[in-house]
């Protein structure tokens, strides 16, 4: 008896594993991030949260312990799954699995390797943040090396892109129509959209005038660029599916609009604190709560429409409680991840800002127990999932998404 593990059956999506246990992360980050006092930075560093331990009571104690605990586990899981997909990637890079998948629709499920780096260099500043003493002080040093970073996975993401542009718009009658009858042609648009979202961190924490400059406007490109691919691929995708139907095993693609969302209105919003500190522009609580609430909309429609398609066709069912294993499945996690991040930023920056809620008072934490359902249910999404796909079994078989 042989035993095998899906995985083995590697596919880029599997990338996605990474992408969304480093999400995780960033959802208890989202704990230190509105409930522990953080004092003339736009961020909670490793000093504040030992600051809020001593002088806090149970709950807060409570919250920082499971926050830096969660960190602490989902860092250390998207990195072990990044590594993986990377030695897995140059592996099969030398298959010819790897040749047709280059020479169909399904190439840009490539950008899954630069989302991923993206999440990672995403997650290891706000590891950094909270467990390195000092990192503060010489934080502006590290913006310069941060925006490199970036600009250069963005830099693999165009040529990726451009790679595979060239070949479907020059050529004629590669691009398969048919087979576009899901949201998967949006990958490229969530990977530039996470560039973007990490380019505007230095914007919202530096105090060079310059830094901030540089990260507002390499984000505004990317950012752009992302919307601009995006509101193609979308309106293209729909009308595939309203001819051919949706493609089952990329359905979980239909929510991928819900990152996407997070990471631009993160973006936005970040840009918005580094022009208001740096460049005096200012934008008010009541302006940035309308902003989320249309970020909120747009999600919560796509989450609906997705939800409907995945329960009508049967796809939990058969991928995620079933014995069918799909790499596509980890698509389902960054949306869930998304939400949870979103309605945090909703509520603290949007309702309590604005006046709307007090801070913690009741009706803030009957919103933010929506925000810690999503964030839990993911948890045991991603948990679910590396046990169908990484743990072995003698029949294991991996289903690869279009």
């Amino acid at each position: 008896m042989q035993l095998t593990r899906a995985a083995d059956k590697y596919s880029p999506l599997y990338f996605l594993a990474s992408v969304g246990a480093g999400g995780l992360s960033v959802t208890f980050f989202m704990y230190l991030m509105f409930w522990v006092p953080h004092p003339g930075r736009p961020v909670p560093i490793f000093e504040d949260i030992i600051a809020a331990w001593a002088t806090g009571g149970a709950g807060l104690k409570a919250a920082i312990a499971v926050a830096v605990a969660g960190i602490a586990v989902f860092t250390v899981m998207n990195l072990q799954k990044l590594f993986w997909n990377i030695s897995a990637y140059n592996a099969w890079k030398k298959t010819e699995a790897y040749e047709k998948l280059r020479n169909s629709n399904a190439e840009t499920t490539l950008l899954a390797y630069p989302l991923a780096l993206a999440m990672s260099v995403n997650a290891l500043f706000i590891a950094g943040l909270v467990f390195v003493p000092g990192l503060w002080n010489v934080v502006e040093y590290l913006f310069p090396f941060a925006i490199a970073a970036f600009l250069a996975i963005g830099a693999f993401a165009l040529w990726t892109i451009g790679d595979f542009l060239g070949r479907v718009m020059t050529k004629g009658g590669v691009f398969d129509v048919t087979a576009h009858n899901s949201f998967a042609q949006m990958l490229p648009t969530f990977a530039l959209a996470m560039v973007a979202v990490g380019l505007s961190a230095p914007a919202a924490m530096s105090g060079n005038e310059f830094i901030v400059s540089a990260g507002v406007m390499t984000s505004t490109f990317f950012g752009t660029t992302a919307t601009v691919y995006g509101l193609i691929a979308l309106f293209t995708a729909f009308n595939s599916m309203l001819h051919y139907g949706t493609a089952k095993e990329a359905a979980p693609t239909l929510m991928i609009i819900i990152p996407i969302m997070t990471t631009l209105g993160i973006m936005t919003l970040r840009q918005s604190h580094g022009l208001h500190g740096t460049f005096d522009v200012h934008t008010n609580a009541g302006e940035t709560m309308v902003f989320l609430s249309r970020l909120l909309s747009i999600q919560f429609m796509f989450l609906l429409l997705g939800m409907l398609i995945l329960i009508k066709q049967g796809y939990f069912k058969d991928f995620v409680f079933g014995d069918k294993t799909s790499p596509g499945s980890y698509a389902l996690i960054c949306p869930g991840v998304a939400l949870s991040v979103m309605i945090q930023f909703f509520i603290n920056k949007g309702l309590v800002e604005a006046g709307i809620i007090p801070k913690f008072g009741v009706i803030y934490w009957v919103e933010s127990a929506g925000a810690v359902a999503f964030q839990l249910a993911m948890v045991w999404l991603v948990l679910r999932l590396n046990k169908q796909h990484f743990a072995k079994s003698q029949d294991a078989q991996a289903v690869p998404a279009e």
